[in-house]
């Protein structure tokens, strides 16, 4: 679920987006977990898109705050 298109945030209520936030957090927090171990070569993308998706909810949030 690490990847998240900025049409499917638009089409996100407020409650959605936060609740999809704090899963694509946990979601890192893994991941992190996973590198720290010496994780698998398969999940090398995976801690980017997670982050990535992060991001574009964050900016969609704060620009919904203005």
């Amino acid at each position: 679920m690490s990847h998240i298109r900025s049409r499917d945030i638009d089409s996100m209520s407020p409650e959605q987006r936060q609740e999809m936030l704090e899963e694509l957090r946990e979601e890192m927090l893994q991941l992190r977990s996973q590198q720290a171990l010496g994780g698998s070569a398969s999940n090398s993308g995976a801690y980017k898109q997670t982050r990535r998706s992060i991001a574009r909810l964050l900016t969609r949030m704060n620009q919904e705050s203005e």
